[in-house]
């Protein structure tokens, strides 16, 4: 399985409020948001990280350039439209996965849950795509997922409904026909990614949830102390 990080956004929120380098090397207890998740994906046994970032980020460019980890990164520099378009981009360039792990770069969730989440999906043979959910919502616009008993996901949501538990956590394992509809739902005109889980379920893909006690998104600097917290909670 490959591991793909996105990394290809503007930071603005973050900029307007003092913190003037990308936002993948804002730091949680010292260590940047990205360096975090590659190591976690290291421990998980990963080969190689695929890493897209945006034109407007030297300083990211070059941490990932001369930083050390234990695998290559795989970088793409790319001004793209959107997270779904940054996905497309990388799908694009590899038509030989089989199965790939994708993050944004601001997801912050505990790597047992997430080593757990992993060993889900190789037992899940059948899931095209494997969704991240939990019942923490932290993101300033959320996206709701309902889902079945079993976990299978019925409907991503722009508003809670009564039987709404969970909100994506930004965090997703796909397959080979959960790729190909990234890249057809590209095609389509679809830019965001929320549109994209939809198209999954409009074309009778085989879509599951797992749940993850907390995922944190960091969007302003207030959230950087929540996931400071919350990191601090599992050390202890």
């Amino acid at each position: 399985m490959e591991f793909a990080i996105i990394a290809a956004g503007e930071g603005s929120r973050l900029r307007k409020e003092g913190f003037n380098l990308p936002k993948p090397l804002l730091p949680l207890h010292g260590v940047p948001l990205i360096e975090r998740l590659i190591r976690v994906f290291v421990k998980e046994g990963a080969q190689r990280v695929h890493v897209i970032i945006n034109k407007q980020s030297p300083e990211l460019k070059l941490f990932l350039e001369k930083t050390t980890f234990e695998l290559p990164i795989v970088l793409i520099e790319e001004d793209t439209a959107s997270s779904l378009h940054s996905f497309a981009l990388l799908v694009k360039n590899n038509p030989d996965w089989s199965s790939c792990c994708l993050t944004t770069t601001d997801t912050v969730f505990r790597p047992h849950e997430f080593h757990a989440y992993l060993e889900a999906f190789q037992q899940h043979q059948h899931a095209d795509a494997f969704m991240a959910v939990t019942p923490f919502v932290d993101d300033e616009s959320p996206l709701y997922v309902n889902t079945n008993s079993q976990l299978r996901v019925e409907a991503f949501l722009d508003t809670a409904t009564a039987e709404t538990k969970y909100v994506s956590g930004g965090i997703y394992c796909f397959r080979k026909a959960a790729m190909n509809c990234a890249l057809s739902s590209v095609e389509a005109g679809n830019s965001r990614m929320r549109n994209f889980q939809r198209a999954l379920l409009e074309n009778d893909l085989q879509v599951e949830a797992f749940v993850f006690d907390k995922v944190v998104d960091i969007d302003h600097l207030k959230d950087r102390v929540v996931a400071e917290q919350f990191l601090s909670e599992e050390i202890s």
